[in-house]
């Protein structure tokens, strides 16, 4: 009964939630911060935080695919195996994040030239991604831990670090920039050591929490085990989520080259957008990752009544959630917008994207809520597939054709990024409703399997 409460939606999701609107407040905070630094200094930071979010896919492959059998061996009460599981994917982390971190240091100068940074900006990117980039072992170790503690039904424990670790962030770097409380003032510099002494504390905390997650507690020796066999799980499931997070993440990029395209004024009304989006993306988002764990939990229990059940209440509370956000957004989104700009084509233009975004949410939050479900029970390869379709069939060629070649400018990007959430949204249903991964043999099989191999 203890899990049942530990896993149910709500227990889940609201910890998740926090977390990341959180870190979404205490991002903006350090984005003006450094603004204070020169623009070039927000152009660099804006320029490898797309750099780092590109390798990170690398290991958040093993964390991601991990978490979702964790949560299944859990269900299926076989904590040692999750154990064993979650170990491996810490120890396969942070070998990964070191390689990047060694690549990121050795080769930043080269990478940001890569990245087209300006001339001028080189010796600012240089030290930017050297020391952030050389820290990756850290981000690597910090995505491991808290992804293998939350799908074990602790989601409190990772927002408390997580906030923890931002408030910390946003201190130093207000100590470094600002050369306060006698700290010297280093800039640009100064953020990266900034980023790094906050990462490196939070890892111990995780570190510590980590060991405690299980019913047996993680020794040091513990970390010299690996099992090929639920490795070999691990990858079957988290291998299609990394293609799927890769293609997404590229087709953004393009999507965001596609706008630079159009201009200064549609990429300025777009970016103030992402801004507003994002507290929908954020709520829809905890769900949809609550929703996943509880999922994971259901089927590796081998109760698939209640899992598909579990799917349709998610998205439901997803849907009303974000719908009555979106709706908040378009009826105050002249008065937000004004907060951010006085230019009146901008704001025009991005209220008539805030009509977009009501529909735009409820897609989105179909194709999360749904995708999710489909992840819980290690149905990643149909997401891939689907999504890698959908974006580079439907969202990429259209949004160029109707929003460049036609000359509907944003409106025929967003109508492509509706049409790309509601296709992605519809196939996820589809297949949730068929059961086809469900169907008691099917699951049954499945739940056999996953017994056998442990």
């Amino acid at each position: 009964m203890n899990d049942d409460k530990k896993f149910t939606l709500w227990a889940l999701a609201w910890p998740i939630f926090i977390e990341m609107f959180l870190q979404f407040l205490l991002g903006t905070a350090d984005t003006l911060m450094v603004s204070r630094i020169s623009d070039g200094a927000v152009a660099v930071v804006g320029i490898s935080t797309q750099l780092f979010a590109a390798v990170t896919i690398l290991f958040m492959t093993v964390a991601n695919g991990a978490g979702v059998l964790i949560a299944q061996k859990l269900g299926a009460r076989r904590p040692e195996d999750a154990r064993t599981v979650a170990i491996m994917s810490v120890n396969i982390s942070v070998v990964i994040g070191s390689l990047l971190s060694l690549a990121l240091y050795v080769f930043a100068r080269d990478i940001a030239a890569l990245l087209q940074v300006p001339a001028a900006l080189l010796p600012m990117a240089d030290t930017y991604i050297s020391i952030v980039g050389g820290g990756m072992t850290l981000t690597a170790a910090t995505a491991a831990l808290s992804t293998a503690i939350r799908n074990t039904g602790n989601t409190r424990g990772p927002m408390y670090i997580a906030i923890g670790m931002n408030v910390i962030h946003v201190v130093l770097n207000y100590a470094f920039i600002y050369g306060a409380f006698s700290f010297p003032q280093w800039g640009l510099a100064g953020v990266a050591v900034s980023t790094l002494v906050s990462r490196l504390l939070a890892t111990i905390v995780l570190a510590f929490l980590f060991v405690h997650s299980f019913e047996r507690r993680i020794g040091w020796k513990d970390f010299l085990q690996f099992d090929r066999p639920l490795f070999r799980e691990t990858m079957q499931i988290g291998w299609p989520m990394g293609v799927h997070s890769a293609s997404w993440v590229f087709s953004q990029l393009i999507l965001f080259s596609f706008i630079a395209m159009l201009g200064a004024t549609e990429l300025a009304a777009r970016t103030y957008m992402n801004t507003m989006e994002s507290f929908c993306f954020t709520l829809g988002y905890s769900i949809a990752m609550a929703l996943q764990i509880q999922i994971a939990h259901l089927f590796g229990a081998g109760r698939t009544q209640e899992a598909y059940r579990a799917a349709y209440r998610g998205m439901g509370t997803g849907l009303a959630v974000v719908m009555t956000n979106a709706l908040l957004l378009y009826v105050f989104g002249s008065k937000v917008l004004s907060l951010f700009t006085v230019d009146a084509e901008i704001v025009a233009l991005g209220v008539a994207l805030l009509g977009l975004n009501l529909l735009l949410q409820p897609g989105k939050m179909i194709n999360m809520a749904m995708g999710s479900a489909l992840t819980g029970i290690g149905d990643t390869r149909f997401i891939m597939i689907t999504g890698m379709i959908s974006l580079w069939l439907l969202a990429t060629p259209f949004s160029y054709f109707l929003g460049i070649r036609l000359g509907w400018g944003l409106t025929g990007i967003y109508a492509s990024m509706i049409a790309d959430e509601y296709l992605r949204g519809f196939l996820v249903l589809r297949r949730w409703k068929s059961g086809k991964m469900l169907h008691p043999s099917a699951a049954s099989s499945a739940h056999q399997t996953i017994s056998a191999q442990s």
